[in-house]
């Protein structure tokens, strides 16, 4: 798996969906966490592309997730 810009190898990436996935769910985004970095891809597309954030910006987006920061108005 190939990613743009950011060079991170996930090609032996482990990759896990939220606790809060059904066990079949396979319109899910799944994360995978390597040295440097996060991994996040769709799990309908296991060999398409991933989007790759470095750690501080990962937990600046769980965070505001968390606090409602993307909330529907």
């Amino acid at each position: 798996m190939a990613t743009q810009g950011f060079p991170v190898d996930l090609t032996r990436a482990t990759w896990f969906k939220s606790s809060k996935s059904g066990p079949n769910c396979d319109n899910c985004v799944e994360v995978a966490y390597v040295t440097g970095a996060i991994g996040v891809r769709d799990s309908k597309d296991k060999a398409g592309p991933a989007l790759v954030f470095a750690p501080g910006d990962w937990h600046a987006f769980v965070a505001g997730t968390r606090d409602g920061a993307f909330g529907r108005s």
